[in-house]
């Protein structure tokens, strides 16, 4: 991790394949967002960090990331764990050198990789936000997972005001584990979404289910199989879990319809691919299965930019 504090702010130094342009896009892709807010050129990100809510003003520059904090500075001793969470939400670590000399082989790759170059995964570095993301938006569409995302975190969640704009920070498990299936219900969550959700929620709040105890699971597949034994968590879901909280690079949520369609309009199909050719298209991506299937996920939006 590349960073300097500065006391009043601290600044974040990416490897050079970070296209800041590429990441703003991706997090303005809903109006409907509830966890940041991009105004007057910064994104706005709402942390707590030991116990407190820390308001970060996010200036993304070409060679740097630069966190400045409006409301009130944090204690030096913080720094580290704001810049770990940055490091973590662009997903700064991974060295994309390899990903995109296989791309550049690749013939559904590389002109995602011309156009998007710089690209990172956004993750959800807290497991519980990203198992409910993903739980949430299963079989409905992106527009009414976001309305249920907001209802969710503004129903629960915890939030400061600062000029008049209010920041939110996605619930804890420990509050979600005491609530009751009625009260997911009443904001439209169905009947067994509300019970997996909350189940997780107990479970993570007694410490059965945490992201540290999926990291020191050996391999990719134990996680995996750790994540699906679980209520609710199927393959695909677990896979994106997988993909944006943990980072895993070979994480392949191949069921997904967004990748299916991005496929099927990268390739000029008359018909979504299936499972069996999306397998064989995927032959030359081991490895980087994550990264393929975000840069596909991207090409979509240029129809709606």
């Amino acid at each position: 991790m590349n960073w300097i504090s500065q006391k009043e702010f601290i600044e974040i130094y990416p490897p050079k394949e970070f296209n800041t342009e590429e990441c703003l896009i991706f997090l303005k892709r809903s109006n409907q967002e509830v966890l940041h807010r991009i105004k007057d050129g910064y994104l706005f990100k709402l942390l707590k960090i030991n116990g407190l809510p820390i308001l970060c003003q996010i200036k993304l520059q070409s060679n740097s990331i630069k966190v400045e904090f409006p409301m009130h500075v944090p204690s030096e001793g913080s720094h580290e764990e704001i810049a770990r969470y940055m490091w973590a939400w662009f997903d700064l670590e991974k060295d994309l050198s390899s990903f995109y000399e296989m791309a550049k082989e690749d013939r559904i790759l590389k002109p995602l990789v011309q156009n998007y170059y710089g690209l990172r995964i956004i993750g959800m570095p807290d497991l519980f936000e990203a198992l409910v993301w993903a739980i949430s938006g299963q079989q409905i569409n992106l527009t009414f997972a976001y309305s249920l995302k907001r209802r969710f975190v503004e129903q629960f969640g915890e939030s400061v005001t600062f000029k008049g704009e209010t920041y939110w920070l996605f619930p804890l498990p420990e509050r979600i584990a005491t609530i009751q299936v009625d009260d997911l219900r009443q904001l439209q969550f169905t009947h067994r979404k509300s019970e997996y959700i909350i189940d997780i929620a107990k479970r993570m709040a007694i410490g059965q289910l945490s992201k540290e105890k999926l990291r020191i699971k050996a391999t990719y597949d134990e996680m995996k199989k750790c994540l699906v034994s679980i209520r609710g968590v199927g393959a695909w879901t677990a896979d994106y879990v997988l993909m944006k909280c943990l980072l895993q690079p070979e994480s392949f949520p191949i069921a997904d319809v967004g990748l299916h369609n991005a496929l099927k309009r990268q390739l000029a199909l008359n018909q979504k691919p299936t499972i069996e050719e999306i397998t064989g298209y995927a032959m030359h991506w081991t490895g980087w299965q994550a990264y393929a299937t975000f840069y596909l996920w991207r090409s979509l939006y240029d129809e709606t930019l």
